[in-house]
């Protein structure tokens, strides 16, 4: 039961760490190619969720690397423990922040007809879209480290 895909130390595991860096990285750099997005509290939140973000999922895409290197089991109860928080607290704040900054664009730039900017609300828009991108393979990995956590 231990041994299902998605665990630490599998390759899925792996491809799941590593699709969050990668759609968390390009929301940072599309939100922060723009000239003003400080002036909106919902983009600084994404940034800094963003930010989070991409600090775990590469210790974590590292941690999988090396247990797949090295054919070691991350199974570990204390280690576990650690990664469901872990993933917990950044899928609720990547949902959050992405869910907010979503909200924002469209009242702004759809409901209220501000997008005078152009090409910054393009990048706006993918921010947000990558930023929920971000958060589907982390719910995925926090589900799967509940799971594991409660297989014990």
């Amino acid at each position: 039961m231990r041994d299902f895909p998605g665990t630490p130390g599998t390759v899925l595991g792996l491809a799941l760490r590593i699709s969050q860096f990668v759609f968390a990285a390009g929301s940072i750099a599309s939100m922060a190619t723009t000239s003003s997005f400080f002036n909106f509290t919902a983009f600084c939140y994404l940034i800094a969720s963003m930010g989070l973000q991409v600090i775990w999922s590469f210790v974590l895409s590292l941690l999988d690397a090396y247990a797949l290197v090295n054919k070691k089991v991350l199974h570990n109860a204390v280690l576990v423990s650690l990664f469901v928080v872990g993933d917990w607290v950044t899928a609720t704040l990547s949902l959050a922040a992405a869910s907010s900054s979503a909200g924002i664009t469209i009242l702004y730039f759809n409901d209220l007809g501000h997008c005078h900017f152009g090409e910054e609300c393009q990048k706006y828009q993918i921010s947000v879209a990558l930023a929920f991108f971000s958060w589907l393979p982390i719910s995925i990995s926090s589900l799967i480290m509940l799971w594991l956590l409660a297989a014990g």
